[in-house]
């Protein structure tokens, strides 16, 4: 690559730093081309806030996402310097906008059209319709989506168990909707999709008979986000947002929301408490819109 030529020759960086250069823009441009932009002039600032988004997803920490941020803010300068591109579509991004910027939030009338694109009629479709309404209804990490397997359903019980991070197990109430088509998916669409030598018991698979990637997920969001027209910014993570925000605006208990949530920043461990999972279910089936 010229880039890493250059830097080499310019600022005498270690085989090991020019190594993460490339690692870091190669990842940038298989991100982009898998979203249809060959060309890095079609590149814009949404397209790079978006793959920090998915740095995200992908668990890196915040000093590999301030390497990828330097790396790519290089390489988009180098471009415009020699007249590849007539845009820096990373020059008005900061290091706070990529670390705090969090993603749109999406209305109920919009996830119920982003719920509406699969076609139930083919198994992708069916298999994509329950993994969303599962994502939506649970407030699912993308990590806990792919790893989630059959026996962590518990639908008599109208919950499911997720390994959430630090292998932390928690239990989540699952509404209604997602259960129906949960259980539509088991029936119709996986038996399909099952290889035992590679399935494991893992709830969602791919065409391969093995669990969906993680950017598996987040291209069929997008796709699906498309079809339905809508020109925000989604994320596998926008729909877990999603699930939060919808329950809180519609009065749910915070200390709830967290638990459903997991989460274990150290900011909020003080407002959590022990709570009845009964209480936690019935303010899923209050609050969620598709709860009941």
């Amino acid at each position: 690559m010229e880039y890493l030529a250059i830097l080499k020759l310019e600022r005498n960086l270690s085989e090991n730093t020019l190594s993460s250069y490339n690692n870091d823009v190669s990842n940038l441009i298989r991100f982009l081309r898998e979203r249809g932009k060959n060309d890095l002039s079609e590149v814009k600032t949404k397209d790079i806030l978006d793959f920090f988004f998915f740095l995200t997803e992908l668990g890196c920490t915040s000093t590999t996402t301030a390497r990828y941020r330097s790396s790519i803010k290089g390489f988009f300068n180098y471009s415009l310097r020699n007249e590849y591109i007539t845009r820096d579509p990373t020059q008005t991004l900061t290091g706070t906008k990529l670390s705090r910027k969090l993603p749109d939030v999406l209305t109920f009338d919009e996830i119920e059209l982003i719920l509406e694109q699969p076609d139930i009629e083919k198994n992708a479709g069916l298999r994509d319709k329950a993994m969303l309404e599962l994502m939506y209804s649970s407030g699912l990490r993308v990590s806990e989506v792919i790893t989630i397997k059959q026996s962590d359903l518990f639908f008599a019980d109208e919950v499911i168990r997720v390994i959430g991070k630090g292998s932390k197990q928690r239990i989540i109430p699952v509404g209604s909707s997602a259960k129906y088509w949960v259980e539509r998916y088991l029936v119709y669409a996986r038996p399909n999709y099952e290889n035992k030598a590679t399935s494991e018991n893992i709830l969602f698979l791919s065409n391969r008979g093995k669990a969906l990637s993680r950017m598996g997920v987040w291209k069929i969001v997008d796709k699906y986000t498309k079809e339905a027209k809508i020109e925000k910014s989604v994320h596998p993570h926008t729909f877990r947002h999603s699930f939060a925000t919808h329950l809180v605006e519609g009065g749910a208990d915070l200390r709830a929301v967290q638990e459903m949530l997991g989460h274990s920043d150290i900011s909020t461990t003080q407002i959590y408490t022990h709570i009845d999972r009964d209480f936690i279910r019935q303010v899923h089936r209050d609050f969620h819109p598709r709860g009941k």
